[in-house]
């Protein structure tokens, strides 16, 4: 076999490979271009000023703002409350914090221990983020009345509330 005849066929082989190839990226790169010519033609289509005058879309703005005013009024509502924070109560206040508001959770704690305050701490952080419910902490030492009748056996406990009747106790 002659050297040259080889080198030859193999060049002819490897030009066609790459000639086939550059093709095949040219046609993709053609229907590429003719997919954003179109997609640009029907966005170009669209008349901004015909859609702002669209009723249907009129109401679906009112709606939605309306919808976004009503429920600042109902976070402020709340807000005026006790919702939103993390605060201490006393053993007076508890049967009106609790009746006060649709959902309560009520952390019973004992100032020294040290997983109340760790308690504590993630209790605050989550009272910022959910505003729909209110958090409230009560010292166990000075509600015994409450200790009792809700059968609170170790601390830190956090009693949760709901529509004015004890939903869930969990003690930790």
């Amino acid at each position: 076999m002659n050297p040259d005849a080889v080198k030859s066929t193999l060049s002819n082989l490897n030009f066609g490979n790459v000639m086939a190839a550059a093709a095949r990226d040219y046609q993709k790169e053609v229907l590429a271009q003719g997919k954003a010519q179109a997609a640009s033609s029907s966005n170009e289509e669209v008349d901004l000023d015909e859609l702002m005058d669209d009723p249907e879309l009129e109401k679906l703005h009112a709606d939605r703002i309306a919808a976004l005013k009503k429920e600042a009024e109902k976070r402020q509502a709340l807000q005026r409350k006790g919702h939103g924070e993390y605060r201490e109560i006393t053993e007076g206040d508890f049967l009106g914090e609790v009746t006060g508001s649709e959902l309560v959770i009520c952390h019973f704690y004992h100032r020294e221990f040290y997983r109340c305050k760790i308690m504590d701490k993630h209790l605050k952080a989550l009272a910022s983020k959910h505003v729909d419910t209110k958090f409230v902490k009560l010292d166990a030492e000075n509600a015994p009345f409450f200790v009792t009748k809700l059968g609170i056996k170790m601390l830190p406990c956090i009693v949760l509330f709901r529509y004015l009747t004890v939903f869930l106790s969990a003690c930790i």
